[in-house]
């Protein structure tokens, strides 16, 4: 494992990841910090804790929107394949509740 010191929102902060994978690591405390900075520089958020929850579900809103450059599901965002994939858990858990009273 390795240390990786970084800054967000001018506070300092000890992270460890494993080795390769710093370069990852440091972009995603950048775009953190951009994101934290960019609400607090707004002033329409107050308080580390409220910016940080905040730049937290901005950055899952990102996620949760992100679709695939090519490929079978290309035209869905993740929350879209997540959904589909929880309504065949539910047909599929229906249907295959009959088939255990048989046994």
């Amino acid at each position: 494992m390795i240390h990786l010191d970084v800054t967000i929102m001018g506070t300092p902060y000890r992270l460890v990841c494993k080795e390769g994978e710093e370069a990852t690591l440091k972009e995603a405390v950048n775009y953190l910090d951009a994101r934290m900075t960019a609400l607090r520089d707004s002033g329409k958020v107050k308080g580390n804790d409220r910016i940080a929850v905040m730049a937290a579900i901005s950055v899952t809103a990102d996620f949760l929107s992100v679709k695939s450059p090519q490929g079978p599901l290309s035209d869905m965002s993740i929350m879209e394949v997540k959904q589909k994939l929880s309504a065949m858990h539910t047909v599929l858990d229906s249907a295959l509740t009959p088939q255990e009273n048989l046994f």
